[in-house]
């Protein structure tokens, strides 16, 4: 099979902070076309403390996944209000009322389960946010906009709790609907999860990014929608997926992995479009920084999927 190596990096800027979007290996076609109790929000965190908290405090109990072994490489933070699911992670971003980030872990063990089904799970507000923080139902009630997974349903079939957790609105972004979230997202997702046959296991992490574009006046702004009423939930302009690819057993900071990331707009995207054209070429400095910063030690490189 003929490969090619990628990196994906994007700047974003969100309520004045910049953000940048990371990784990815192999070349592919166009993707085909065809609750449980409330987490207490943790407090403001270093990103080591994070990570040291989630991997050794033993907050998840052993199950078919491991989502706390993102850390294993390093933790991204800021962390606050952070919520420890079944199957994922979540950081919630209070200026945005969207995920600031979302870490999930999927193997082909996971994905044959049989007992969650989405039919049984409702969207549900989280409670362990403060309510004038919190993204609500009817903020999205006639917004136009979906609530987008962002730890997709369909990764958390092996169990009715994990499924149920999905359905957190601190795991949803407004996505477009027809043509995105409904479309080439879902097809994408399903490419992340293809990956587990020829992967022991796959990390993802999945986030909403707000991304500067070009003025008529020649300078670069952030501007985005804000749905709700009274509008409080941001309306990301991009959406970035970072993807490890596992061979081993047990994640390890001296293991190698592939690695990669995509960055898409949230916007109708035709199907024939090949997904890698949602990545920067491996040379571009932002993703290997990124990279850098996100796997902590330098021996993690960029390798093909």
């Amino acid at each position: 099979m003929a490969k090619a190596t990628f990196l994906i990096a994007a700047a974003s800027a969100s309520a004045g902070a910049a953000i940048t979007a990371f990784f990815m290996g192999r070349r592919t076609s166009a993707p085909t076309p065809p609750p449980a109790a409330a987490p207490t929000p943790s407090p403001m965190v270093s990103p080591t403390e994070a990570g040291t908290r989630i991997s050794h405090a033993g907050l998840v109990p052993k199950s078919i996944v491991d989502p706390s072994g993102w850390f294993a490489y390093g933790a991204p933070g800021p962390v606050n209000d952070l919520a420890t699911r079944t199957s994922f992670f979540s950081v919630y971003d209070r200026r945005t009322r969207n995920p600031a980030w979302v870490a999930e872990h999927i193997t082909a063990e996971s994905l044959t389960g049989s007992k969650g089904d989405r039919k049984n799970s409702v969207f549900v507000e989280d409670t362990a946010v403060p309510e004038k923080f919190r993204a609500k139902l009817k903020d999205y009630f006639r917004s136009g906009y979906d609530r987008g997974h962002m730890a997709p349903a369909a990764d958390a079939k092996f169990d009715q709790k994990a499924m149920d957790e999905t359905f957190y609105l601190t795991n949803m972004c407004p996505q477009v609907g027809e043509g995105f979230n409904r479309d080439y997202w879902a097809h994408f997702e399903d490419f992340c999860r293809r990956l587990t046959s020829r992967y022991r296991s796959i990390r993802v992490i999945t986030g909403p990014l707000y991304l500067p574009k070009l003025d008529v006046d020649g300078k670069y702004r952030v501007t985005y929608e804000v749905i709700g009423s009274p509008p409080n939930v941001a309306v990301p302009t991009h959406f970035y997926k970072i993807i490890v690819g596992e061979s081993t057993a047990t994640p390890s900071p001296t293991a190698s992995v592939a690695i990669g990331a995509f960055v898409l707009p949230n916007a109708r995207i035709d199907n024939r479009t090949p997904l890698a054209e949602f990545a920067i070429g491996g040379g571009h400095f932002a993703g290997k920084l990124i990279v850098a910063l996100l796997f902590e030690n330098s021996h993690h490189a960029l390798l093909s999927l």
